[in-house]
């Protein structure tokens, strides 16, 4: 933590500490639920308290089975492998598409800019379980609703605000000049995006992707909507569990789930500090 300048008031000194108490306090209240579902996910017990044993840090009292339940139960390893099955897809049409859109609301001569991005984002915006139903009914008069296509184009739809707004970010800074000059060197415009404009907007757009995949392997409300059996993912499983047997499982699947987040949420914020660079480095 940087010093305060020894020319700070005492005024400014206590804003400053109550600030960074709020700060702490605020960050606690995020972190609680998950620093608590953790630890209990390696209980040794089948149940969702803490037990005297783990209290005391007694080894007896933590143990992997829920784990190993997990890896080993079908039930679970169904639904994650529909989740991989589902998710990649959804993100690579999420991550096409948002691409384009985003280019081509960056270009100053699109008409109703501002509208068509409001449109677009607004499935962030919209209660999900309004898009939920509102997918439900179109998809079931097209006959998309409880097929493999239908749950993922439905959360193809739920990505592909992320990728325009982080797409749209890095674009800010970009420096148009430079696809004038690609054109003015004979480059057709698919050579100019793939070798002058993608490399300086990549780290927005694998950003989108790492959001499009987490927002699809996360969701539950679109699937149990548009899905079926056939299509039940991890989350709908955790849903499930929690409605019909109350595992620990669930809890171990959680903590997976959190962990592969703060790896993709790491990887986010090193392509944001590498867009950073690359702007600077630009002459724009």
């Amino acid at each position: 933590m940087s010093k305060l300048p020894p020319y700070t008031t005492t005024g400014q000194r206590i804003w400053h500490y109550t600030f960074l108490v709020i700060c702490g306090l605020i960050f606690f209240f995020l972190i609680a639920p998950i620093a608590v579902v953790i630890p209990l996910s390696f209980n040794a017990e089948n149940f969702f308290t803490f037990t005297p044993e783990m209290l005391r840090f007694d080894p007896e009292g933590y143990s992997l089975k829920h784990y190993r339940d997990f890896f080993s139960n079908p039930d679970w390893q169904n639904a994650m492998w529909n989740s991989i099955k589902i998710a990649p897809v959804a993100t690579v049409i999420s991550v096409s598409l948002g691409t384009l859109a985003a280019i081509g609301l960056s270009q100053p001569h699109v008409p109703a800019r501002r509208a068509i991005m409001a449109i677009l984002i607004s499935p962030m915006i919209v209660p999900l379980i309004i898009s939920a139903a509102g997918m439900y009914f179109f998809y079931s008069k097209i006959n998309l609703a409880g097929t493999y296509w239908g749950v993922v184009l439905a959360h193809a739809a739920l990505g592909i605000p992320f990728v325009i707004i982080t797409v749209t970010a890095t674009l800010v800074g970009f420096d148009r000049s430079l696809t004038r000059a690609a054109a003015n060197m004979g480059a057709d415009p698919v050579t100019t995006f793939f070798r002058v404009q993608m490399p300086l907007i990549l780290p927005g757009v694998i950003s989108g992707a790492l959001f499009a995949f987490i927002t699809s392997f996360d969701e539950v409300v679109v699937v149990i909507f548009v899905g079926s059996a056939k299509q039940q993912t991890l989350p709908w499983q955790m849903f499930t569990g929690l409605r019909e047997q109350i595992s620990p499982t669930i809890l171990a699947v959680a903590t997976i789930l959190v962990a592969v987040s703060i790896v993709l949420l790491t990887i986010v914020e090193l392509l944001r500090r590498r867009s950073e660079r690359l702007r600077g480095m630009s002459p724009g």
